[in-house]
Protein backbone atom coordinates (compact mmCIF):
# COMPACT_ATOMS: atom_id res chain seq x y z
CA UNK A 1 0.00 0.00 0.00
CA UNK A 2 1.19 3.50 -1.15
CA UNK A 3 0.85 5.94 1.75
CA UNK A 4 1.43 10.23 1.55
CA UNK A 5 1.43 12.14 4.49
CA UNK A 6 0.15 15.69 3.87
CA UNK A 7 1.48 18.56 6.29
CA UNK A 8 0.61 22.51 5.86
CA UNK A 9 4.56 23.43 6.19
CA UNK A 10 7.40 21.68 8.20
CA UNK A 11 9.29 24.98 9.23
CA UNK A 12 9.93 24.06 12.97
CA UNK A 13 9.04 21.20 15.73
CA UNK A 14 5.33 21.85 17.17
CA UNK A 15 2.56 20.01 18.28
CA UNK A 16 1.42 19.72 14.69
CA UNK A 17 5.41 18.06 13.50
CA UNK A 18 5.01 15.68 16.85
CA UNK A 19 1.38 14.05 15.20
CA UNK A 20 3.57 14.07 12.00
CA UNK A 21 6.44 12.25 13.50
CA UNK A 22 4.31 9.80 15.07
CA UNK A 23 2.51 9.32 11.76
CA UNK A 24 5.77 8.62 9.89
CA UNK A 25 6.88 6.07 12.69
CA UNK A 26 3.52 4.18 11.85
CA UNK A 27 4.58 4.87 7.94
CA UNK A 28 7.80 4.50 7.93
CA UNK A 29 7.95 4.38 4.32
CA UNK A 30 5.42 7.13 3.31
CA UNK A 31 6.08 10.09 1.24
CA UNK A 32 5.68 13.58 2.81
CA UNK A 33 3.85 16.58 1.04
CA UNK A 34 4.34 20.07 2.01
CA UNK A 35 3.76 23.32 1.20
CA UNK A 36 7.30 24.69 2.30
CA UNK A 37 10.38 23.11 3.96
CA UNK A 38 13.29 24.60 5.88
CA UNK A 39 15.72 21.65 6.13
CA UNK A 40 16.93 21.13 9.42
CA UNK A 41 13.95 22.55 11.31
CA UNK A 42 11.95 19.36 12.36
CA UNK A 43 13.38 15.74 13.55
CA UNK A 44 15.33 13.45 11.90
CA UNK A 45 12.40 10.76 12.00
CA UNK A 46 10.62 13.23 9.26
CA UNK A 47 13.48 14.35 7.62
CA UNK A 48 14.15 10.92 6.40
CA UNK A 49 11.22 10.41 4.67
CA UNK A 50 10.68 11.81 0.47
CA UNK A 51 9.94 14.98 1.12
CA UNK A 52 7.75 16.97 -1.77
CA UNK A 53 7.12 20.55 -1.69
CA UNK A 54 4.56 23.11 -3.38
CA UNK A 55 5.84 25.86 -6.18
CA UNK A 56 5.64 28.50 -2.68
CA UNK A 57 9.22 27.04 -1.68
CA UNK A 58 10.80 28.48 -4.51
CA UNK A 59 8.72 32.13 -3.76
CA UNK A 60 11.09 34.91 -2.49
CA UNK A 61 10.94 35.11 1.45
CA UNK A 62 9.11 32.32 2.11
CA UNK A 63 10.68 30.51 4.75
CA UNK A 64 9.87 33.93 7.09
CA UNK A 65 6.63 34.91 5.45
CA UNK A 66 4.82 32.02 4.35
CA UNK A 67 1.93 33.18 6.17
CA UNK A 68 1.56 36.02 3.80
CA UNK A 69 1.10 33.51 0.70
CA UNK A 70 -2.04 32.35 2.53
CA UNK A 71 -4.37 32.99 -0.58
CA UNK A 72 -2.38 31.05 -2.55
CA UNK A 73 -2.13 28.09 -0.36
CA UNK A 74 -5.22 26.17 -1.37
CA UNK A 75 -3.86 26.25 -5.23
CA UNK A 76 -0.27 25.10 -3.90
CA UNK A 77 -2.23 22.04 -1.82
CA UNK A 78 -4.05 21.06 -4.97
CA UNK A 79 -1.51 21.13 -7.42
CA UNK A 80 0.41 17.93 -5.45
CA UNK A 81 -0.53 14.25 -8.15
CA UNK A 82 -1.74 11.78 -5.48
CA UNK A 83 -2.91 9.41 -8.38
CA UNK A 84 -0.76 6.68 -7.38
CA UNK A 85 -1.39 6.69 -3.73
CA UNK A 86 -4.03 4.49 -2.18
CA UNK A 87 -3.62 5.62 1.48
CA UNK A 88 -3.66 9.56 2.27
CA UNK A 89 -3.33 10.86 5.59
CA UNK A 90 -3.50 15.01 6.53
CA UNK A 91 -2.27 16.54 9.58
CA UNK A 92 -4.01 19.97 9.09
CA UNK A 93 -4.31 23.32 10.61
CA UNK A 94 -4.77 25.03 7.78
CA UNK A 95 -4.61 23.74 3.68
CA UNK A 96 -3.47 20.43 4.09
CA UNK A 97 -6.94 18.63 3.84
CA UNK A 98 -7.92 19.76 0.80
CA UNK A 99 -5.12 17.75 -1.15
CA UNK A 100 -7.10 16.05 -4.24
CA UNK A 101 -6.85 12.36 -3.94
CA UNK A 102 -6.61 9.78 -6.31
CA UNK A 103 -9.93 8.29 -7.45
CA UNK A 104 -9.34 4.96 -5.33
CA UNK A 105 -7.84 6.31 -2.49
CA UNK A 106 -8.86 6.78 1.06
CA UNK A 107 -8.42 9.83 2.37
CA UNK A 108 -8.12 10.46 6.68
CA UNK A 109 -7.43 14.12 7.92
CA UNK A 110 -6.10 14.46 11.79
CA UNK A 111 -7.54 17.78 12.05
CA UNK A 112 -5.64 20.40 14.71
CA UNK A 113 -8.37 22.85 13.89
CA UNK A 114 -10.63 24.37 11.02
CA UNK A 115 -8.01 27.13 9.25
CA UNK A 116 -7.75 29.26 12.23
CA UNK A 117 -6.63 32.19 10.55
CA UNK A 118 -10.24 32.96 8.94
CA UNK A 119 -12.24 31.26 11.27
CA UNK A 120 -12.19 32.31 15.26
CA UNK A 121 -8.68 33.89 15.42
CA UNK A 122 -9.12 35.60 12.32
CA UNK A 123 -8.92 38.98 14.40
CA UNK A 124 -5.75 37.59 16.44
CA UNK A 125 -3.59 37.58 13.37
CA UNK A 126 -5.38 40.76 11.27
CA UNK A 127 -5.60 43.23 13.84
CA UNK A 128 -4.23 46.59 13.79
CA UNK A 129 -1.43 46.08 16.09
CA UNK A 130 -0.28 42.50 14.61
CA UNK A 131 -0.72 43.52 10.69
CA UNK A 132 0.06 46.37 8.57
CA UNK A 133 -2.93 47.97 6.25
CA UNK A 134 -1.96 46.07 2.84
CA UNK A 135 -2.11 42.40 4.46
CA UNK A 136 -5.18 43.40 6.20
CA UNK A 137 -7.30 44.57 3.51
CA UNK A 138 -6.06 41.69 1.29
CA UNK A 139 -7.29 39.26 3.89
CA UNK A 140 -10.53 41.09 4.10
CA UNK A 141 -10.89 40.85 0.63
CA UNK A 142 -9.62 37.01 0.56
CA UNK A 143 -10.93 36.00 3.84
CA UNK A 144 -14.87 35.38 2.06
CA UNK A 145 -12.98 33.13 -0.59
CA UNK A 146 -10.57 31.15 1.88
CA UNK A 147 -13.71 30.36 4.33
CA UNK A 148 -15.64 28.75 0.61
CA UNK A 149 -12.61 26.64 0.02
CA UNK A 150 -12.26 25.47 3.59
CA UNK A 151 -15.63 24.64 3.69
CA UNK A 152 -15.92 22.94 0.03
CA UNK A 153 -12.51 20.86 0.38
CA UNK A 154 -13.71 19.24 3.56
CA UNK A 155 -15.94 17.12 1.16
CA UNK A 156 -12.59 15.80 -0.10
CA UNK A 157 -11.82 13.86 3.47
CA UNK A 158 -13.17 10.61 4.10
CA UNK A 159 -13.02 10.13 7.45
CA UNK A 160 -11.95 13.09 9.95
CA UNK A 161 -10.13 12.19 13.10
CA UNK A 162 -10.07 15.54 15.72
CA UNK A 163 -7.36 16.06 18.15
CA UNK A 164 -9.86 16.69 21.07
CA UNK A 165 -13.49 17.34 21.57
CA UNK A 166 -13.22 21.02 21.72
CA UNK A 167 -11.95 20.32 17.50
CA UNK A 168 -14.71 17.55 17.02
CA UNK A 169 -17.33 20.49 17.92
CA UNK A 170 -16.31 23.06 15.77
CA UNK A 171 -15.53 20.63 12.76
CA UNK A 172 -19.29 19.93 13.33
CA UNK A 173 -20.29 23.17 13.63
CA UNK A 174 -17.86 24.88 10.57
CA UNK A 175 -17.76 22.22 7.90
CA UNK A 176 -21.06 19.76 9.11
CA UNK A 177 -19.20 16.18 9.34
CA UNK A 178 -18.18 14.24 12.17
CA UNK A 179 -15.28 13.28 13.23
CA UNK A 180 -13.60 10.35 15.79
CA UNK A 181 -11.26 11.75 18.58
CA UNK A 182 -7.97 10.16 19.33
CA UNK A 183 -5.74 12.61 21.36
CA UNK A 184 -2.10 13.51 19.90
CA UNK A 185 1.08 12.55 20.97
CA UNK A 186 2.83 13.19 24.39
CA UNK A 187 6.35 12.29 25.29
CA UNK A 188 5.52 11.48 28.87
CA UNK A 189 9.02 9.82 29.61
CA UNK A 190 12.47 10.84 30.10
CA UNK A 191 11.95 14.22 32.30
CA UNK A 192 14.50 14.59 35.17
CA UNK A 193 13.28 14.23 38.48
CA UNK A 194 10.64 17.27 39.61
CA UNK A 195 12.26 20.31 41.87
CA UNK A 196 11.42 23.52 42.35
CA UNK A 197 13.77 26.13 40.31
CA UNK A 198 11.63 28.82 41.97
CA UNK A 199 10.67 29.93 38.27
CA UNK A 200 7.67 29.61 36.20
CA UNK A 201 7.90 28.74 32.49
CA UNK A 202 6.30 28.44 28.98
CA UNK A 203 6.96 26.65 26.43
CA UNK A 204 5.06 28.24 23.35
CA UNK A 205 5.93 29.49 19.37
CA UNK A 206 5.49 33.30 19.94
CA UNK A 207 2.59 34.16 17.77
CA UNK A 208 -0.61 36.00 18.57
CA UNK A 209 -2.41 33.17 19.43
CA UNK A 210 -0.56 31.76 22.31
CA UNK A 211 -1.46 35.10 24.15
CA UNK A 212 1.73 35.08 25.44
CA UNK A 213 1.17 38.97 25.91
CA UNK A 214 -1.55 37.98 28.65
CA UNK A 215 1.50 36.33 30.45
CA UNK A 216 3.97 38.58 30.63
CA UNK A 217 1.73 41.54 32.28
CA UNK A 218 0.26 39.46 34.17
CA UNK A 219 4.19 38.70 35.83
CA UNK A 220 4.67 42.29 35.46
CA UNK A 221 2.41 42.73 38.07
CA UNK A 222 3.46 39.57 39.98
CA UNK A 223 6.85 40.23 39.91
CA UNK A 224 7.89 36.32 40.50
CA UNK A 225 10.24 35.17 38.10
CA UNK A 226 8.90 33.63 34.63
CA UNK A 227 11.29 31.83 31.86
CA UNK A 228 9.84 31.86 28.16
CA UNK A 229 11.38 29.14 25.58
CA UNK A 230 10.09 29.19 21.84
CA UNK A 231 11.07 31.78 19.13
CA UNK A 232 8.30 33.19 16.59
CA UNK A 233 7.24 36.40 15.02
CA UNK A 234 6.23 38.45 17.89
CA UNK A 235 9.33 38.20 20.05
CA UNK A 236 10.69 41.50 19.61
CA UNK A 237 7.25 43.00 20.61
CA UNK A 238 7.29 40.55 23.42
CA UNK A 239 10.63 41.52 24.25
CA UNK A 240 9.84 45.12 24.59
CA UNK A 241 6.67 44.44 26.86
CA UNK A 242 8.61 42.30 29.57
CA UNK A 243 10.74 43.54 32.97
CA UNK A 244 13.69 41.85 33.87
CA UNK A 245 12.28 39.15 35.91
CA UNK A 246 11.09 37.60 32.36
CA UNK A 247 13.59 36.30 30.43
CA UNK A 248 13.57 34.82 27.16
CA UNK A 249 15.49 31.81 26.02
CA UNK A 250 14.79 31.23 23.03
CA UNK A 251 14.22 27.93 21.13
CA UNK A 252 15.54 24.64 22.94
CA UNK A 253 16.76 21.02 22.56
CA UNK A 254 13.92 18.46 23.62
CA UNK A 255 16.27 17.59 26.32
CA UNK A 256 16.66 21.39 27.64
CA UNK A 257 13.11 21.69 27.70
CA UNK A 258 12.24 18.85 29.83
CA UNK A 259 14.92 20.07 32.38
CA UNK A 260 13.22 23.37 32.43
CA UNK A 261 9.62 21.26 32.51
CA UNK A 262 10.98 19.31 35.66
CA UNK A 263 12.78 22.57 37.57
CA UNK A 264 9.48 24.70 37.37
CA UNK A 265 7.53 26.21 40.12
CA UNK A 266 4.41 25.63 37.07
CA UNK A 267 3.57 26.03 33.81
CA UNK A 268 1.77 29.46 32.52
CA UNK A 269 -0.52 27.94 29.33
CA UNK A 270 -2.95 31.36 28.99
CA UNK A 271 -4.41 30.69 25.50
CA UNK A 272 -7.09 28.90 24.35
CA UNK A 273 -5.99 25.65 22.87
CA UNK A 274 -6.78 23.04 20.55
CA UNK A 275 -5.58 20.45 22.85
CA UNK A 276 -2.77 21.88 24.32
CA UNK A 277 0.32 19.28 23.79
CA UNK A 278 2.71 21.60 26.02
CA UNK A 279 0.31 21.44 29.30
CA UNK A 280 0.34 17.80 28.91
CA UNK A 281 4.10 17.55 29.01
CA UNK A 282 4.35 20.16 31.94
CA UNK A 283 2.11 17.67 33.93
CA UNK A 284 4.55 14.19 32.38
CA UNK A 285 7.08 16.04 34.24
CA UNK A 286 5.23 16.12 37.81
CA UNK A 287 4.30 20.00 37.38
CA UNK A 288 0.61 21.77 37.64
CA UNK A 289 -0.43 23.92 34.78
CA UNK A 290 -2.21 27.12 35.89
CA UNK A 291 -4.23 27.62 32.62
CA UNK A 292 -7.37 29.59 30.95
CA UNK A 293 -10.47 27.07 31.06
CA UNK A 294 -11.14 26.89 27.75
CA UNK A 295 -10.55 24.67 24.90
CA UNK A 296 -8.55 21.47 25.19
CA UNK A 297 -7.25 22.43 28.17
CA UNK A 298 -10.87 21.47 30.11
CA UNK A 299 -9.46 18.01 28.38
CA UNK A 300 -6.14 17.61 30.02
CA UNK A 301 -6.40 18.95 33.24
CA UNK A 302 -8.21 18.04 36.39
CA UNK A 303 -9.04 21.48 38.28
CA UNK A 304 -7.95 21.47 41.67
CA UNK A 305 -5.54 17.94 41.25
CA UNK A 306 -2.85 18.91 38.57
CA UNK A 307 -3.66 22.74 37.65
CA UNK A 308 -5.82 25.66 38.38
CA UNK A 309 -7.92 27.32 35.75
CA UNK A 310 -8.47 31.16 35.11
CA UNK A 311 -11.71 32.24 33.24
CA UNK A 312 -11.11 35.44 32.18
CA UNK A 313 -8.30 35.84 29.06
CA UNK A 314 -6.64 38.99 30.88
CA UNK A 315 -3.28 39.28 32.95
CA UNK A 316 -5.33 40.13 36.57
CA UNK A 317 -7.20 36.62 35.86
CA UNK A 318 -4.00 34.72 35.27
CA UNK A 319 -2.03 36.72 38.34
CA UNK A 320 -5.18 35.62 40.40
CA UNK A 321 -4.67 32.62 39.30
CA UNK A 322 -1.21 32.54 40.30
CA UNK A 323 -1.71 33.64 43.67
CA UNK A 324 -4.24 30.79 43.79
CA UNK A 325 -1.88 28.41 43.52
CA UNK A 326 0.79 29.49 45.55
CA UNK A 327 -1.61 28.60 48.34
CA UNK A 328 -2.40 25.32 47.18
CA UNK A 329 -0.70 22.15 47.17
CA UNK A 330 -0.17 19.69 44.49
CA UNK A 331 1.31 16.10 44.57
CA UNK A 332 3.59 15.78 41.76
CA UNK A 333 2.26 12.09 41.05
CA UNK A 334 -1.16 12.92 40.25
CA UNK A 335 0.05 15.42 36.96
CA UNK A 336 2.25 12.04 35.96
CA UNK A 337 -0.31 10.16 36.17
CA UNK A 338 -2.90 12.14 34.09
CA UNK A 339 -0.14 12.98 31.74
CA UNK A 340 0.31 9.16 30.84
CA UNK A 341 -2.84 8.71 29.28
CA UNK A 342 -1.60 10.59 26.27
CA UNK A 343 1.53 8.60 25.89
CA UNK A 344 3.09 8.32 22.43
CA UNK A 345 2.53 4.63 22.47
CA UNK A 346 -1.06 4.78 22.79
CA UNK A 347 -1.60 7.56 19.59
CA UNK A 348 -0.15 5.27 17.18
CA UNK A 349 -1.79 1.98 18.79
CA UNK A 350 -4.99 3.90 18.40
CA UNK A 351 -4.50 5.91 14.48
CA UNK A 352 -3.35 2.50 13.78
CA UNK A 353 -6.03 0.68 14.36
CA UNK A 354 -8.64 3.11 13.76
CA UNK A 355 -7.47 3.90 10.02
CA UNK A 356 -6.75 -0.26 9.56
CA UNK A 357 -10.28 -0.74 10.49
CA UNK A 358 -11.73 1.56 8.51
CA UNK A 359 -9.70 1.02 5.01
CA UNK A 360 -10.34 -2.57 5.22
CA UNK A 361 -14.17 -2.69 5.24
Amino acid sequence: MKVALIHDWLTGMRGGEKVLEALCEVYPGADIFTLLWIKGSVSETIEKHNIKTSFLQAFPGVEKKYRYYLPLMPTAIESFKLSGYDLVISSSHCVAKGVKKGNNALHFCYCHAPMRYIWDQYEEYFNSKRAGILARVAMKIARPYLQKWDVASSNGVDYFISNSKHIKEKIARIYGRDADVIYPPVDTSGYPPASDGGYFLMVSALVPYKRVDIAIEAFNILGYQLKIIGKGPDMERLKTMAKPNIEFLGWQSGDEIKKHYSACRAFIFPQEEDFGITAVEAQAAGKPVIAFGKGGALETIIEGKTGVFFKSPEPGALAEAVKRFARSGFRNEDAVANASKFSLERFKTEIARYIDTRSTR
